[in-house]
């Protein structure tokens, strides 16, 4: 028999706030975490609006010489890593320290580091350049720094998969414990690239809300008057565990990890097919591999970014699996309420679908005032809705093509 997986901590930074709590409530209450961007001066841009991180102090994480030597998207993942190992009540020790692995991704990495660093090169030559750099803006660096924080000795990788990341490195957290290469994991993703740079460069791929003028009202999955995602920045983090590993030092259970699935489009390197294929086979593994039927599923963590094509194809895709039962399920995208944290959102997002089966409660769609043609199913608009939730799944999907499937439930005896 495989082993069994359970999740007993959540770590969240996010647009909404700096905690789980903070964020869900956010969530729940319908409010947007979305507002204009302060991080730089983006008057002469297309895109002027974001998701950014509000009140947050990496000195409360971190010793101030480690918060100058690395980027932003670091600070909050040792941010993160802190609350959920927190809320688990894990302690590593000498016993099991090489039990306890550590898996988190980032889609783009340390790129305002590097953006700095590279203004400090032009303007002041290579001599100037911090030795810290390189190790400040690597996308594998969260890992290893959390990995030395806690003297957690199992695995340590990161992935890194665009949009999926998070997603990514949750699974591959999943299959190390289930497949007995440890017994615990902190894993998730983490992105802060609120910067000229990215801002520009998915602007100019027309990618990017342009509703500068009403922020809060720019992601708007589903909806007709959509034109595009909003990025948002952040950590996601989650601690997974064997369950009788898990029970046996009583550990606070919030739910079970079930399953877990993989695609690729092969397709296009930005866009899924018109026919949801990618999508559909990525949802149908992660079910199969949970041994769980469609009719199972109450709840739908959708991908949801706000984006014309990318959204319609979703709803498709739901279809093509669930059948009539499509229609019965509820679904809903938090990204309307946080922004889209690219490499961080499949983290922060199966956190939330985490904390929906634990509450038994359905996150809203935010903005769904008129949805498209197509765009038919319970996508939650406005307002959270209590009921009970036995299996969830969070989708993820890619630039490249790449999709991940997350299925959460209630533990079973």
């Amino acid at each position: 028999m495989p082993r069994r997986v359970v999740v007993t901590g959540l770590g969240v930074v996010s647009p909404l706030g700096v905690g789980v709590e903070e964020t869900w409530q956010g969530v729940i209450a319908s409010r947007s975490g979305i507002g204009p961007i302060t991080k730089f001066d983006a008057s002469d841009s297309a895109v002027r609006i974001a998701g950014e991180v509000k009140g947050f102090n990496p000195e409360n994480y971190m010793e101030p010489k480690d918060v100058r030597k690395y980027d932003v998207f670091v600070h909050y993942a040792m941010a993160a890593a802190e609350m959920a190992v927190k809320a688990a009540g894990l302690e590593v020790t000498e016993a099991n320290a090489h039990r306890v692995g550590v898996v988190i991704g980032s889609g783009i990495g340390g790129l305002k580091l590097i953006e700095d660093t590279h203004q400090t090169l032009v303007e002041r030559g290579p001599r100037r350049v911090t030795p810290f750099f390189i190790p400040g803006s690597i996308v594998n660096m969260p890992a290893g720094l959390v990995s030395i924080r806690l003297g957690a000795k199992g695995p340590n990788s990161a992935t890194c998969s665009a949009c999926s990341t998070g997603a990514h490195a949750i699974g591959d957290a999943f299959l190390y414990i289930r497949e007995g290469y440890c017994d615990a994991a902190i894993c998730g993703g983490t992105e802060a690239v609120i910067t000229p740079l990215a801002v520009a460069g998915f602007a100019s791929m027309k990618a990017l809300s342009t509703r500068n003028d009403e922020p809060e009202k720019a992601s708007r999955p589903w909806d007709r008057d959509r034109d595009g995602f909003v990025m948002g920045e952040g950590a996601g983090l989650l601690v997974l565990e064997e369950l009788e590993s898990a029970r046996r030092r009583g550990a606070p259970i919030l739910c079970e990890l079930l399953g877990f699935g993989m695609s690729g489009d092969a397709y296009h390197i930005t866009a899924p097919s018109e026919d949801g294929d990618g999508p559909a086979r990525v949802m149908r593994a992660a079910l199969e591999h949970a041994g769980v039927t469609p009719e199972e599923v109450d709840y739908i963590n959708a991908h949801g970014t706000s984006t014309p094509h990318g959204d319609r194809v979703e709803a498709l895709a739901i279809k093509k699996v669930f059948g009539e039962h499509a229609f019965r399920l509820s679904v809903s995208s938090t990204k309307s309420s946080t922004g889209h944290l690219l490499g961080a959102a499949g983290g922060l997002e199966t956190a939330m679908t985490a904390l929906a089966v634990a509450r038994d409660t359905v996150p809203p769609t935010l903005n769904l005032d008129n949805p498209d043609e197509g765009c038919d199913l319970d996508f939650t608009p406005h307002r959270a809705r209590q009921r009970e939730i036995r299996v969830a799944i969070s989708n993820s999907f890619g630039f490249g093509g790449t999709n991940a499937c997350v299925v959460l439930g209630k533990v079973r005896e």
